[in-house]
């Protein structure tokens, strides 16, 4: 699932360090949705919408919507 996640987190001066801290998650957890190599779970992608202030949409990208 593609996001937008390193941008959201560059436009705020976060290191990936940062937001693992806030999200209560591994700075690997962070690089790896940041990478598509890992998709959160629902309740940590709405942690991370809530965090930035956006709806769950605007982080992530629906596979079917995707092209």
């Amino acid at each position: 699932m593609n996001n937008h996640l390193r941008a959201l987190r560059a436009a705020r001066g976060w290191s990936q360090q940062h937001l693992a801290e806030q999200l209560e998650v591994s700075r690997q957890s962070v690089n790896a949705i940041e990478t598509g190599r890992y998709d959160p779970s629902l309740p940590l992608a709405f942690r991370i919408a809530e965090l930035f202030e956006l709806a769950i949409e605007d982080v992530f990208v629906s596979p079917s919507k995707e092209k």
